[in-house]
């Protein structure tokens, strides 16, 4: 007899389906490793979902001309060395962002000489499908030089631009830009490097890589913020003009008054939906900006004005004068409801006053008609008894020639006023069936009437 233990089977743990999705996205957009000297170019392209695989087919033609195999799948972020060109893209919501590195310098160039995008073919980049929002390039450069000997050489870099600067990290580098578009038709950023590794080189240029794409990013809809303004405005005013003929109880032609609320409730609505998710990814972006530019732990540079300052002085008026307008549609849209619900009060008001003057009209009409009726009442009564007596007579006679003997005359007289009674009983009979019929419907519309009133209310 076997007394051996038998082994114990444990149940395997159940893991959520994402679980491994989870762990990877907080490093699907890794921070890159940037020595320097190195030439930066980023571009931020909108796209939809077609132009999107479009550009994954375009990317892999760039790989093709490298002669190094393309990559099977499209991912969030996608990073290759191509010999001494380094491309990374990274999926976004609305756009796709390409950066390219270029490590392949000549000595002695100047800072925008060579650029991130130098060693791409001819022509790839150009025909990007979408259409490109952000574009600069950014030049990573060794310094140890004081600051008043390196601004003058600068400043020449920038095409005599004034300039934006700092000194972030506790002045382990040097970031100087214009936050202008240059003669090539990119922007243009400066890091000279002083005591950063090569890994906090990387942090440092992916932030004012993002700072520069939400920066624009947040921007977009200013102009569309500008454009329903005007609009606003000119509603706004015939919307106050509405609203006091209405309070000063002015006579109005409702159903026209209603047609403009309709249409100036159908304008609001449009510019709401055209401007809704903009607004809300403004606020988005506007908040990601900030927080990059808090994580740069900038210093002030020879009395030049910081990234921080500068973005935060011109940034934040747009960024307000977005939620401005944004809020300025919802409390439009309140109004006119609340206006709209005024007019149809009003209407509802006015079209119960016709219906109590109809009703009065119907009610004297009902008297007349009830009058007419006791009167025809009467003169059918007589004709009923007149054609009933000569049935009556009709038989009499008729039982007479059959040898009944009785006084017809008298027989007759007796039933003149026994046929004339019974016909006006029945006649009243009916009649008061058909009043308390008439009562019972009165009663019960009168019932239906409070009942919608208390739903009303």
């Amino acid at each position: 007899m076997n007394d051996e233990p038998k082994p114990v089977v444990q149940n395997e743990m159940r893991f959520h389906p994402l679980r491994e999705a989870l762990y990877e996205e907080m490093h699907s957009r890794p921070f890159q490793v940037i020595p320097s000297p190195a030439r930066i170019t980023h571009l931020a392209v909108f796209c939809d979902e077609e132009q999107s695989k479009a550009q994954f087919e375009h990317l892999k033609i760039l790989f093709n001309k490298f002669f190094v195999m393309p990559p099977e799948q499209d991912d969030v972020c996608l990073q290759y060395d191509l010999g001494g060109l380094r491309i990374r893209r990274e999926k976004h919501l609305e756009f796709t962002a390409y950066t390219f590195i270029n490590f392949d310098i000549p000595e002695g160039s100047d800072p925008f000489d060579t650029t991130g995008a130098a060693a791409l073919p001819a022509g790839w980049l150009e025909s990007i499908p979408g259409e490109v929002v952000t574009a600069f390039h950014l030049s990573v450069e060794e310094s140890s030089e004081d600051d008043e000997v390196m601004i003058p050489q600068v400043k020449q870099y920038f095409e005599g631009m004034r300039l934006v600067g700092s000194s972030p990290q506790q002045g382990d580098a040097r970031v100087w830009t214009t936050l202008r578009l240059h003669s090539d038709g990119f922007g243009r950023f400066l890091i000279y490097n002083k005591r950063m590794s090569d890994s906090q080189l990387g942090r440092l240029a992916q932030r004012i890589i993002e700072i520069e794409t939400y920066r624009l990013m947040t921007l977009i809809a200013l102009p569309l913020a500008r454009e329903c303004g005007p609009h606003l405005g000119s509603m706004d005013r015939q919307l106050a003009n509405l609203t006091q003929q209405l309070a000063d109880s002015i006579e109005v032609n409702e159903q026209e008054v209603l047609c403009r609320l309709t249409d100036m409730a159908a304008h609001v609505e449009d510019y709401r939906a055209k401007t809704t998710f903009r607004f809300t990814a403004t606020k988005a972006y506007h908040a990601l900006v900030l927080q990059r530019l808090v994580e740069l732990r900038e210093d002030e540079v020879s009395g030049h004005l910081t990234v921080t300052e500068f973005l935060t002085r011109r940034l934040t008026p747009a960024v307000r004068t977005c939620q401005a307008v944004g809020e300025r549609l919802e409390d439009m849209s309140k109004r006119i409801d609340r206006v709209s619900d005024m007019m149809r009060t009003r209407v509802e008001l006015s079209i119960q006053a016709q219906n109590q003057q109809l009703l009065a009209s119907m009610d004297r009409r009902s008297k007349i008609q009830l009058m007419m009726q006791h009167t025809v009442e009467g003169l059918s009564v007589a004709a009923i008894s007149y054609y009933a007596v000569g049935l009556v007579k009709i038989l009499m006679d008729a039982a007479y020639d059959s040898g009944l003997d009785f006084n017809k005359s008298m027989a007759l007289g007796i039933a003149v006023p026994v046929v004339i009674g019974s016909v006006w009983l029945a006649t009243r009979k009916i009649h008061k069936h058909f009043l308390a019929l008439a009562k019972e419907q009165r009663d019960a519309d009168l019932a239906d009437e409070k009942v919608r009133d208390k739903v009303k209310k």
